[in-house]
């Protein structure tokens, strides 16, 4: 008897932890939802001068997806559309990603307190290969940062692509 009430205890745990991880995966998922703007930098190439920016997103959400559609502009030329959507399930994030020029890129990673930790897989390589780092981190109540960091083929460094810092409106 000890022994099954002891099962049910800890399959009541199980239970409440999975839901409790899953109301959180909500919460800070609808956090996000909204219209932002703001400024950064985007290295083309790793090898390649950063570029000033000035962003503009739209951020929807539901309890267990996120969808960031935006456009940069840098200098008088440059214009790129950025799109990510992303399903959260068991507390794991997978979707796809639209902005580097390569193709549609896939993403997966997990979340890591107010940060989404993502590996992005290019369509094709970039910078000589087809892995990069996507971080998606809020910043207060109204901010959100997009850090994309890629591998350096030349010195196997870590270079940081694309920083961009939004506020929303």
């Amino acid at each position: 008897m000890k022994t099954v009430t002891l099962a049910i205890v800890a399959a009541g745990l199980a239970l409440t932890h999975t839901y409790s991880a899953a109301a959180s995966e909500e919460q800070f998922l609808t956090s996000l939802k909204g219209q932002y703007e703001g400024t950064g930098q985007v290295r083309l190439r790793t090898n390649k001068g950063p570029i000033n920016v000035s962003c503009s997103f739209r951020s929807t959400t539901t309890s267990s997806t996120l969808s960031l559609n935006g456009k940069c502009r840098g200098l008088v030329v440059v214009s790129r559309t950025i799109k990510a959507d992303l399903t959260s399930k068991a507390g794991a994030y997978r979707g796809s990603y639209i902005g580097a020029g390569s193709g549609p890129a896939t993403l997966a990673g997990k979340r890591s307190g107010k940060a989404l930790n993502l590996t992005i897989r290019w369509a094709k390589e970039i910078n000589g290969d087809r892995m990069a780092r996507l971080s998606v981190a809020k910043s207060g109540s109204r901010g959100l940062t997009l850090t994309t960091t890629d591998l350096d083929p030349t010195t196997g460094k870590a270079v940081v692509t694309s920083k961009i810092v939004l506020q929303r409106k």
